[in-house]
């Protein structure tokens, strides 16, 4: 049981150079320029061969995709729906729709404009070819706005799609993604911990991710391992546990600190993400607990938005492994997030630190606790998670083999003395947690102090 109990990382002396806004080195041989044949996003061979003998096996994901589209249920993403249906039916009928949404007026969302285009090719007339893509283009060709994660990934999606009908096979924009804003500007964020890419864009950045890799084969997680490798169970483990029903079935709901019920749009896309992720590195250690958590037959999406997520995604013949071992408590030492549970239990009591946030669930009510606020030390097998009033200096007792300390300063370093014991260090994470080992049997009085003299990397 101990030996499963946390999950965690420590930052690495390699990611400083990254943290000081070096970008990662170019490799010599990357060609931004795309020559694959279309379907080019997303429906892989291999992926269009599985969705389609879902339909000819009539799995249950496909009988409820089939039943909204096929019965006229308006879809929440209409021209991926449509283009989806047409691409794993061959019913030229739903392709055609999807060609209609798109070249509609006020049909401006890029990322399903080009996803209509790559998929519906055949069975669009050359005068719809010139007009989408044309579309396509304009908006490709202004200004982007806010350089987001959501934003970005639809204009690689875009650029991808349409490659043929560019003179440069859209090598400046997915050059501009990759290099100037990815490596440029989001990988140093991250190796500093700080929360650059939000949960809810998690989708959007792995859609990017497989694109990406499927054309050029740039993997952009290579800037960027040690946020990519915790980041499976972090989604997995930053989950409230009681399940939300819906009329759309049930959802895990993930984290979130705004008033009001949970937004079922978001806990969709963080299933679909986590499902991206599996597709993405289906032989990782976490993928397979993740998908484990995520074949879980209950849980799947029946809603006209997370229905065709849903059947192009889930994979239910990839082996996984039981989410019950996975570790109670999750620590991520880059950014900062914990996550501890006192079981895999639905009604298991659970505490999240992430992003400067402190939130207590129990009985299916979520507490957020104001910043700064102390919470009551919460057993988790040998470990404890507890948090203090005052950032400068705190005393308590451990009676445990580790001991999580939250509310710090971040990336700061703290004087640690246990009752007879000498006087040590310890160093805080991005989120101003600091982690407190002793050995087995241990009670003992614990003082700590801010070293205002010395800042943590120093």
């Amino acid at each position: 049981m101990a030996g499963r109990l946390v999950h965690t990382s420590l930052l690495l002396c390699a990611a400083m150079a990254i943290a000081q806004n070096t970008p990662a080195p170019l490799t010599a041989d990357e060609d931004f320029h795309i020559y694959t044949d279309a379907p080019r996003i997303l429906l892989t061979k291999a992926k269009l061969r599985r969705v389609q003998r879902e339909r000819e096996r009539r799995s249950m994901r496909w009988e409820q995709f089939d039943m909204l589209v096929s019965g006229g249920v308006p879809m929440a993403e209409p021209g991926f729906a449509d283009a989806l249906y047409y691409r794993a039916s061959g019913n030229a009928a739903a392709g055609r729709k999807a060609v209609e949404w798109a070249l509609a007026a006020d049909s401006t969302d890029l990322r399903q404009l080009a996803l209509v285009f790559d998929w519906c090719g055949p069975v669009m007339s050359a005068q719809q070819t010139d007009r989408l893509a044309t579309k396509i283009q304009t908006q490709l060709d202004a200004p982007p706005g806010v350089l987001d994660v959501r934003t970005q990934g639809a204009r690689v999606l875009a650029a991808v799609a349409i490659a043929d009908r560019l003179p440069d096979q859209a090598a400046p924009v997915l050059t501009d993604v990759v290099q100037k804003w990815w490596r440029g500007s989001i990988v140093p964020r991250l190796a500093l911990g700080e929360p650059t890419v939000p949960r809810e864009q998690v989708y959007a950045l792995y859609e990017m991710l497989h694109v990406l890799r499927d054309n050029l084969k740039i993997d952009l997680r290579e800037s960027a391992p040690e946020f990519f490798k915790q980041l499976p169970m972090d989604h997995l483990t930053g989950q409230y546990p009681a399940p939300f029903p819906s009329p759309g079935g049930l959802f895990h709901i993930p984290v979130y600190v705004r008033d009001g019920e949970p937004d079922l749009t978001e806990a969709g896309l963080a299933r679909a993400a986590e499902m991206a992720m599996v597709a993405f590195d289906d032989n990782a250690a976490d993928s397979q607990y993740l998908q484990g958590w995520l074949m879980q037959d209950r849980f799947m999406m029946q809603d006209p938005f997370g229905s065709p997520y849903e059947y192009l995604w889930a994979d239910p013949y990839q082996p996984g492994l039981s989410y019950f071992q996975v570790p109670l408590i999750f620590h991520d030492g880059l950014t900062g997030h914990l996550f501890a549970r006192a079981s895999w239990d639905e009604d298991a009591p659970w505490m999240g630190y992430f992003d400067g946030h402190l939130q207590m669930f129990r009985d299916g009510t979520i507490q957020t606790l104001k910043p700064g606020a102390a919470a009551a030390p919460v057993r988790v097998g040998d470990a404890v998670v507890m948090s203090v009033p005052s950032k400068d200096a705190a005393q308590f007792r451990i009676d445990s083999t580790i001991l999580f300390v939250l509310n710090l300063e971040p990336r700061a370093i703290y004087d640690v003395e246990i009752d007879d014991q000498r006087l040590d260090e310890g160093e805080t994470d991005a989120g101003g947690t600091l982690v407190i080992t002793a050995s087995e049997g241990t009670d003992a009085g614990v003082r700590i102090r801010l070293r205002k003299d010395l800042q943590a990397g120093r």
